[in-house]
């Protein structure tokens, strides 16, 4: 059985699709171009129209190349708008976010693989780096969220807040660092809720503090936390690590403005985020800090842009990724009056992503000269270091090495394989 994975949005969803990956290969599946699987899953994502609108296209486009295809969707497209899909050419079966872990034992059944095409394919073959692209493993230790920002629909798709158990995500670890992966990023829908549904409660803090005292050889990176889940034990965790856990923070501000933030039913003010970040940064001062930021969310002012212009500049984060606002059916934003014109919208994201270029530069500029270390990537001529620098070398490694690396201008040196 040929398959091909498809899989748009956030780590959460590229963790899914790991996960299903892993469970095809088990089966004997051999990875294949859309264009000549048996077998397409489309694991979409919902987060603004546009996602929706790049999943029709991509299926579309899928039972047009290639109509022997079995097309199974799944993710937070699929789970909001399931008749929408399932009439879509080529789609054969849509999976709900609630049975995504089970796709593939649902689809082939638990030990027996059932063939689409010609071919014996391989026999239970495993995960390992490189699988999807992928030279880290993105580990999904919590599911859902209870937060109910104004603009967002994922509590929706997702469900309530669902928590792996500490000792579970223990053994996840050491069983994917003896497959040969040496780094990790934990992520979850609201990872710093991880815990809260357990019993007894656990917290995040406590299952950081598990992983830095396992016996498993990798570096950990946690992926997106809410501003309010930052706490400062969580950051002097990282920071004392001994390198455990990068130094790589991603920390969602979502607006400049106070009154806006209101408006989204975020539950932080800016100054509490500027304290934050300058509380990493004394910590931590080689730390990359990236935010999301939505412009154009119903009722911003010009007033209110301008909080985004007046504090982003000196906000001390390294890398912006801008939104432009989109009514999401059933949340409350797409309920609320003084629409933002698109015209506007675009033009005050286009502002927003010139000063996200320049805090990349700027970050990038302030890190020549030291040495980082890091892990290669591709084809081995290209690094990524702890603190999220994406250098290139001079070939001759392989993927998957640790390494020391000096940052230049436009490339790096390396200076110690440690490995």
């Amino acid at each position: 059985m040929k398959y091909s994975i498809i899989t748009f949005g956030c780590r959460v969803n590229q963790a899914d699709s790991l996960r299903i990956e892993e469970d095809l290969r088990a089966r004997g599946g051999v990875e294949s171009p859309s264009a000549g699987a048996d077998l397409v899953v489309v694991n979409t994502c919902s987060v603004t129209a546009t996602a929706d609108q790049g999943a029709r296209q991509t299926i579309r486009r899928i039972a047009r190349d290639n109509p022997r295809a079995r097309v199974v969707v799944t993710g937070c497209y699929a789970t909001r708008k399931p008749e929408d899909v399932a009439g879509l050419g080529g789609v054969v079966r849509v999976v709900g976010n609630a049975d995504k872990d089970h796709l593939v034992a649902d689809l082939l059944g638990p030990t027996t693989a059932v063939r689409f095409g010609d071919g014996d394919g391989a026999c239970g073959a495993t995960i390992e780096p490189g699988v999807m692209g992928r030279t880290a493993f993105t580990l999904r230790v919590q599911t859902g969220c209870e937060q109910r920002c104004a603009y967002c629909v994922i509590p929706r798709t997702r469900g309530a807040g669902r928590s792996l158990p500490v000792a579970d995500v223990v053994r996840e670890v050491e069983r994917v660092a003896a497959a040969g992966f040496r780094e990790i990023a934990l992520t979850g829908v609201h990872l710093g809720s991880y815990g809260r549904d357990l019993q007894p409660a656990r917290s995040l803090l406590e299952l950081l503090r598990a992983l830095a005292e396992s016996d498993a050889d990798v570096v950990f990176r946690v992926s997106s936390l809410e501003p309010m889940d930052c706490t400062p034990d969580v950051v002097d965790l990282v920071g004392s690590s001994g390198g455990r856990f990068a130094p790589h923070f991603h920390l969602p501000l979502q607006h400049a403005s106070d009154r806006v933030l209101e408006r989204m039913r975020r539950p932080y003010s800016l100054e509490y985020y500027r304290h934050m970040i300058g509380s990493i940064l004394d910590r931590l001062p080689h730390a990359s800090i990236g935010s999301d930021t939505i412009v154009g969310f119903p009722g911003e002012t010009d007033a209110d842009f301008d909080a985004n212009l007046a504090y982003l500049p000196s906000s001390g984060l390294t890398h912006l990724h801008v939104f432009p606002y989109s009514d999401r059916p059933g949340s409350a934003a797409s309920a609320m009056r003084d629409k933002v014109d698109g015209v506007v919208i675009r033009a005050r994201g286009a502002r927003l992503r010139a000063i996200g270029a320049e805090l990349s530069r700027r970050f990038r500029e302030s890190q020549i000269g030291t040495v980082r270390p890091g892990l290669t990537l591709e084809d081995g001529t290209l690094v990524v270091t702890d603190n999220f620098l994406k250098v290139r070398i001079a070939p001759g490694l392989r993927r998957n090495q640790r390494v020391r690396v000096r940052i230049g201008e436009g490339s790096g040196e390396v200076l110690k394989i440690e490995d």
